[in-house]
C-alpha cells in the first residue's frame, strides 16, 4: 500500500516538475518575443528603455501599458529623440495618420482634407478639395473684369477683317497665396476691324 501511495506521489511530482518547465520556456520566449531591442525589459510590461538607435511604443490595452522598441514610429504617431530614450508620440487628432509634431498634421486618415497642418472632412472656406493629393488647396478671389482692350491684329487697329480683343482681372495680393488656385485672370475674343484705314493706309 506505501509502495503504491510513493509512486503516486512520485508521478505527481514529475507531471508538476514537467508542467513548471513548460510554463518557464514559454515564459521566457514570450519574454524574449516582446523584449526585442530591449535595453530593459518588464516580463508584464515589455520594454522599459530601447537601444539608442530604436523608439520607445507604449500602448495601452485596458489598464495594462506595454512597451516595444521599433525602428520608426506606426501610423498615427511621430518620434521624439530624447537624452535617456526615443518615444513614439501619439498625434492628438485622431484623423491624422502621420504628423510632424502632435498638433502639426502631415496627412490625413482616408475621408479627411489636409489644410495647414489639421484634417478637416470638408474644406474649409477659400479653399478647394484635391482628391488625389487630399489637401484643401487655397483659392484666390480675383476682381471686377477690365473693360475690352481695342481690336487689334499684329499690333495694328485696322487694316485687318479680324482681331482679337482682351481683359484682365487683377488678385488682390492679400487674397492669394503660392500654389493657390485662381479662375482665369485674362479672356480673349475674335472681334471684327476695320478693313480701311483712315487716310487710305492698308
Amino acid at each position: 500500500m506505501q509502495w503504491i501511495i510513493f509512486m503516486l506521489l512520485l508521478f505527481i511530482s514529475s507531471m508538476e516538475m514537467l508542467t513548471q518547465n513548460r510554463w518557464k520556456k514559454q515564459a521566457s520566449a514570450g519574454l524574449l518575443e516582446n523584449c526585442t531591442g530591449c535595453v530593459l525589459c518588464s516580463e508584464d510590461n515589455g520594454c522599459i528603455t530601447c537601444h539608442h538607435r530604436l523608439f520607445l511604443l507604449i500602448w495601452r490595452d485596458g489598464i495594462r501599458q506595454y512597451g516595444m522598441c521599433v525602428h520608426t514610429c506606426p501610423p498615427g504617431y511621430f518620434g521624439v529623440r530624447g537624452l535617456e530614450v526615443n518615444r513614439c508620440t501619439k498625434c492628438r487628432s485622431p484623423s491624422c495618420e502621420s504628423c510632424f509634431s502632435r498638433d502639426f498634421c502631415m496627412k490625413c486618415k482616408d475621408k479627411f482634407y489636409l489644410h495647414k497642418g489639421q484634417c478637416f472632412r470638408q474644406c474649409p472656406p477659400s479653399t478647394a478639395a484635391q482628391p488625389d493629393t487630399r489637401e484643401c488647396q487655397e483659392t484666390c478671389e480675383p476682381g471686377p473684369w477690365s473693360e475690352w482692350s481695342a481690336c487689334t491684329h499684329e499690333g495694328r487697329t485696322c487694316g485687318c477683317k479680324w482681331g482679337v480683343e482682351t481683359r484682365v482681372r487683377e488678385v488682390p495680393g492679400a487674397t492669394r497665396e503660392e500654389g493657390a488656385a485662381c479662375p482665369a485672370l485674362l479672356e480673349t475674343r475674335k472681334c471684327r476691324m476695320r478693313k480701311h484705314c483712315p487716310g487710305g493706309e492698308h
